[in-house]
């Protein structure tokens, strides 16, 4: 949102359509499911500005058994496209819900962060015309809260993401909570998260988990702080 006033562009990478969710709309069959999320998510972007927004085909709740190298290469192909100046993603702990998922993804949009800067690196995407590029911070979302179902003992056992970012989001909270009203299908998670999300929705916090050059996280003073036009 802030992106967006800013004049910024964003881009949304999405590996699944979430067709092995516990909550399910009314769904009658997981392709259903998939093109329902698919909407809500479209949706949601439209309330925060996102500029551009892709889902992939991998198998929902399955990518911690697909090829990581593969997935990474996808993530470096999307980075030397967009050729964003910031990239955020997951914490390792798989954020609120410690999805398995969600950790995944963490791992391979590290992996795609650093490694779309080496040409040696996916060269078949230099054959097909992309150039090496590199982003010049990455961060990962700290979770405010651990919720996952049926687990509650995880609330206090779980490590998660410390943070070196916050962000007082203050009018643009009620935006926010609007746009996860669009999920729909999934208001089975808001209900059970509901009171939670609420206290929390006023500020986010983000760890810098890279930059370039060498520098101390105490040092990071925005999410825009020290990235140059390029």
């Amino acid at each position: 949102m802030r992106a967006q006033a800013a004049g910024a562009e964003t881009s949304v990478l999405c590996f699944t359509d979430g067709q092995a969710a516990h909550f399910r709309g009314g769904a009658a069959e997981n392709a259903e499911l998939g093109r329902m999320r698919r909407a809500e998510l479209d949706a949601a972007c439209a309330v925060l500005g996102v500029t551009d927004c892709q889902v992939l085909h991998y198998p929902d709740g399955q990518l911690a058994q697909q090829n990581f190298e593969e997935m990474a290469g996808v993530v470096a192909e999307h980075i030397r496209r967009k050729r964003p100046q910031v990239v955020l993603t997951f914490g390792g702990d798989g954020g609120v819900n410690l999805h398995r998922d969600h950790a995944a993804i963490s791992a391979v949009t590290t992996l795609a962060f650093h490694w779309a800067g080496r040409a040696e690196m996916f060269p078949e995407q230099m054959d097909a015309g992309l150039k090496a590029y590199a982003p010049q911070k990455l961060y990962y979302a700290s979770t405010p809260f651990v919720s996952v179902r049926d687990r509650p003992e995880l609330t206090k056992l779980a490590a998660t993401t410390p943070w070196s970012l916050t962000l007082e989001l203050e009018d643009l909270a009620d935006r926010k909570l609007e746009a996860f009203s669009k999920h729909n299908s999934q208001q089975g998670v808001l209900k059970r998260v509901g009171d939670h999300l609420r206290q929390a929705m006023q500020r986010e916090r983000y760890l810098l988990v890279a930059r370039r050059g060498i520098a101390s996280v105490t040092e990071d003073a925005g999410m825009w702080a020290g990235v140059t036009e390029e």
